[in-house]
């Protein structure tokens, strides 16, 4: 007799499963082309009649019918007239490049370790504690501090703090404007968002300043709005480039660590010491028609989340001092529950904008039953698969990557660049989505008429998303954050 773990005896069970998948395969063929299968008969019907009839009698029924013919052709000239001028403007992705920091601002683990018992700041508690998330955050040896936190002592200065935004921003937008050929003073929109680093002038202000942009610039500078600021700053240049066309805007996506390190022993304000690090992005976007030959993708949808009128979702992240008078973010331990509940609001507004119809149906099927009925079924969970090909999903820490790959029912692949990104460059705030889509470009996985779904989190607390069509095989640019160690990846990352 055959035991239970006989490969014989779970092979119908995988048969079975298999039979399931085809199955729900060829429901989902069939309703999306539902339309399409309804409309070839009638069609033919309507080829066939048409052909039966006599050509003359048809000119002589236009004639007698002139006025009629008349005011249809101008209802359908105003028409499309009317929507041709108030549709949205096409928003196309030129380019986009990330910073990569010089080698030698780069922290191993024990390099931190020792950084942190040298500046006596720390107790031995607080110690043992950032070890142990460092051993458990998902990040690698190779990530990036700032200068001043190389120092012996440390130095958190305002100068410092503006040699590290410097270095990233114009790290970054150097790199755009060298592969994009744009010149600087054709841009018409500046948007750019860092969350604690706000000085005056603005970090605009200093691009403006560095790059010579010109004076009737439209430039701002989003503050305090956390990692999901990046797609925020994106939707403001979208509804920018709606209003001023024939134009450029550019969005710069960073955080400065420099002013932000923590020096204390509240373990709820350690953990960003351990995950964040030096990073930075900018993105070049256009409403020209004529551009869309030469962009990489088009600005699909952006829906944002805010879940700020709650009380525990607007104090889960939170900049403030601690009983010592020490500032830092302290992260609250309700922080994953309350990015679960903005995440399902979140999806329930995207859903419907980019789910297939056969999984809105099955997904409309299911509350139904659950609420009029009353019956004991789990909730259905859209396949977000069948809408995207690609996830960008903000590195924020390897519990957020591991919450949404659960929640959304995503295969490893499905989470990988957003994992290789946390191993390789930490967590980046805003701009890790960037470096994530590096990492898809860099691996040739972007194919003519893919999605890309960027996903972050921010504090407020938020959630908000961009979806991305890839308008060609996208290549990696030139100085590709991932350029020289792609090879290498993926990498295992140890439980």
């Amino acid at each position: 007799m055959s035991s239970p773990s006989d490969p014989r005896n779970r092979l119908p069970d995988f048969l079975q499963s298999v039979k399931l998948k085809y199955v729900k395969l060829g429901y989902h063929y069939l309703i999306s082309h539902l339309f399409t299968l309804c409309l070839l008969p009638l069609i033919t019907i309507i080829i066939i009649q048409a052909s039966q009839l006599n050509t003359h009698h048809l000119w002589l029924h236009l004639q007698y019918n002139l006025l009629t013919v008349i005011a249809f052709s101008a209802i359908i000239v105003f028409g499309s007239t009317l929507y041709i001028m108030t549709r949205p403007r096409s928003v196309f992705l030129l380019d986009y490049s990330c910073y990569r920091p010089p080698h030698h601002l780069r922290v191993r683990f024990q390099q931190f370790m020792d950084h942190s018992k040298l500046t006596g700041d720390f107790n031995d508690s607080s110690l043992e504690f950032q070890r142990k998330i460092l051993d458990r955050s998902g990040l690698g040896e190779e990530t990036y501090v700032p200068e001043a936190m190389h120092s012996i002592p440390p130095r958190p200065s305002m100068a410092a703090a503006r040699e590290e935004a410097e270095q990233v921003m114009f790290g970054a937008l150097d790199n755009l404007f060298a592969n994009t050929k744009v010149n600087p003073k054709d841009i018409g929109i500046l948007v750019v968002n860092c969350s604690l680093f706000n000085p005056t002038p603005s970090l605009s202000a200093m691009i403006v300043n560095k790059y010579k942009l010109r004076g009737n610039i439209k430039s701002f500078n989003l503050g305090g709005m956390g990692c999901s600021a990046g797609v925020i700053a994106v939707d403001l240049a979208k509804d920018m480039l709606q209003i001023h066309s024939n134009t450029y805007a550019v969005v710069v996506s960073t955080e400065n660590i420099t002013q932000n390190w923590y020096f204390g022993n509240n373990k709820s304000m350690l953990i960003p010491n351990c995950l964040f690090r030096v990073g930075g992005a900018a993105v070049l976007l256009s409403n020209k028609g004529s551009d869309r030959r030469r962009a990489k993708y088009k600005l699909v949808h952006v829906v944002r989340t805010h879940k700020g009128a709650d009380d525990k979702a607007f104090r889960c992240v939170y900049q403030e001092q601690d009983d010592n008078g020490k500032t830092g973010v302290s992260l609250s331990k309700d922080l994953m529950a309350i990015a679960g509940g903005a995440l399902k609001t979140n999806i329930t507004t995207l859903g419907p904008l980019v789910l297939p119809i056969s999984e809105q149906l099955l997904f409309f099927v299911t509350l139904v039953v659950k609420k009029v009925f009353n019956a004991k079924v789990k909730p259905y969970i859209p396949d977000f698969k069948l809408a995207f090909d690609h996830f960008c999903i903000h590195a924020g820490g390897r519990a957020v990557i591991d919450e949404l790959e659960k929640n959304l029912q995503l295969l490893p692949h499905h989470v990988e660049a957003s994992r290789m990104t946390l191993h390789r460059f930490g967590n980046t705030s805003s701009s890790s989505i960037w470096y994530e889509l590096a990492y898809t470009e860099a691996k040739g996985r972007m194919r003519k008429g893919h999605r890309v779904w960027q996903i972050a989190f921010g504090s407020g607390f938020k959630c908000n998303s961009a979806v991305w069509e890839a308008l060609t095989h996208v290549k990696p640019s030139p100085k590709s954050p991932w350029e020289d160690c792609i090879h290498s990846y993926p990498v295992q990352i140890a439980a």
